[in-house]
């Protein structure tokens, strides 16, 4: 298959707007001149309402994952106690994370597919009312969980000083979040998923409390130290040499964000959720998570009558459809379908339409044009609401 036909619907990386990558091919400029000060400026008041924050949003030259680790070793100093929500891969390497930097961690472990209950975090805050942050995952791509941060933020602040650490690599521009108004402390994601570039930026914004905690924390760090990212910001620059190509992809990515609107990005996401989800469930394929739980970027499907594994190589070889198929013990189990960032209810349309015909292939038995007309009848149902 030609990689130039392939339908990229993976929870990331995703596909890069044409806008973008003319935006990245840009003439390279000085990292310490005046251009880069001015393309920095004009970033960082633009980044913020992304994350719901009228604070500072530090973008790190390197992969999500180390803006995670970036907010352990700021916040925390070895023998710290914490507590880990783990509901999937993403949450296990927060967890991990924390033991390599000799946390005393408190694990939440919650069966994949479920969100976390908020009780079962207060009831770990009075079982341990020394733990300095809690660290949760707001969607878990590994099956397509969204996690509820804004009420764990708040019942954490009613009955703890802990710090809330959010793990937003795979929800950041796809789903809304009120980090100032819910008392989120530090939220991070990268730049490969809902905000429509290549790997290779992360993002940490930073709340009043946390950056208390930061400077106050003894542990040593160098290119991770969020100071100096703060520091940097605040006049104009980075402290080392940035991703210039990807920042110039970043401005282009807001104006894109900005035309649109937040709003209707948000309602963009829900919608082709709820699009994707009455598909499968007119086609009578499970879905991995409920209703309820389910996240707004990625779907996970738990086939009971075809092998998921076969699912994803015809879809592949035949219209290079690319699906992501499961991680730890549901590897072979589901398959994931990313519905995030440079993506509309037209791709959606397009993507369900070709599922129908490689279920065909498959033998599962349903009436052919029905998950294509749940798609439909969801987007219509949506868009009216809408208006």
């Amino acid at each position: 298959m030609n990689r130039e036909w392939e339908i990229l619907q993976i929870p990331g990386p995703t596909p890069i707007p044409p806008s973008v990558d003319r935006a990245m091919s840009q003439p390279m400029i000085g990292h310490r001149g005046q251009k880069c000060k001015a393309l920095m400026e004009d970033l960082a008041p633009r980044l913020k309402p992304i994350f719901g924050t009228t604070g500072d949003v530090l973008v790190l030259s390197s992969s999500g994952t180390s803006a995670l680790e970036a907010a352990v070793v700021n916040t925390t100093s070895a023998g710290d106690e914490v507590i880990v929500v783990v509901a999937g891969a993403f949450g296990e390497r927060f967890a991990k994370i924390c033991n390599t930097y000799e946390l005393n961690v408190h694990r939440i472990d919650v069966e994949w597919g479920n969100a976390v209950q908020v009780a079962a975090i207060e009831e770990q805050l009075q079982a341990n009312p020394n733990v300095k942050a809690v660290f949760v995952t707001h969607c878990e791509t590994s099956t397509g969980v969204m996690h509820p941060v804004e009420e764990i933020a708040e019942r954490v602040h009613e009955v703890s000083e802990a710090l809330v650490i959010v793990d937003g690599v795979s929800s950041m521009g796809g789903a809304a979040l009120d980090m100032d108004g819910s008392g989120i402390d530090l939220l991070i994601s990268g730049s490969q998923k809902a905000m429509m570039l290549p790997a290779g930026l992360a993002f940490a914004a930073v709340s009043e409390q946390a950056w208390s905690v930061i400077h106050e924390n003894t542990r040593p760090r160098f290119y991770l130290d969020l100071r100096t990212y703060k520091k940097s910001l605040d006049s104009g620059q980075t402290p080392f040499t940035p991703a210039l190509s990807l920042l110039f992809g970043l401005q282009e990515v807001l104006s894109l964000i900005e035309e649109e609107g937040l709003d209707k990005v948000h309602e963009r996401h829900q919608i082709m959720k709820e699009m994707t989800r009455a598909a499968f469930r007119a086609l009578n394929v499970p879905l991995l998570v409920s209703e309820e739980d389910a996240s707004s970027t990625v779907t996970s499907v738990r086939p009971q009558t075809f092998k998921a594994e076969q699912f994803r190589k015809i879809a592949n070889e035949e219209f290079g459809l690319m699906t992501a198929g499961g991680q730890g013990h549901l590897k072979g189990e589901i398959f994931r379908v990313g519905h995030m960032g440079y993506s509309r209810p037209t791709n959606v349309l397009q993507y369900i339409s070709i599922i129908e015909v490689v279920l065909k292939r498959l033998g599962h038995d349903f009436e052919q044009g029905a998950g294509t007309a749940a798609a439909q009848e969801a987007y219509l149902q949506a868009t009216r609401e809408l208006d």
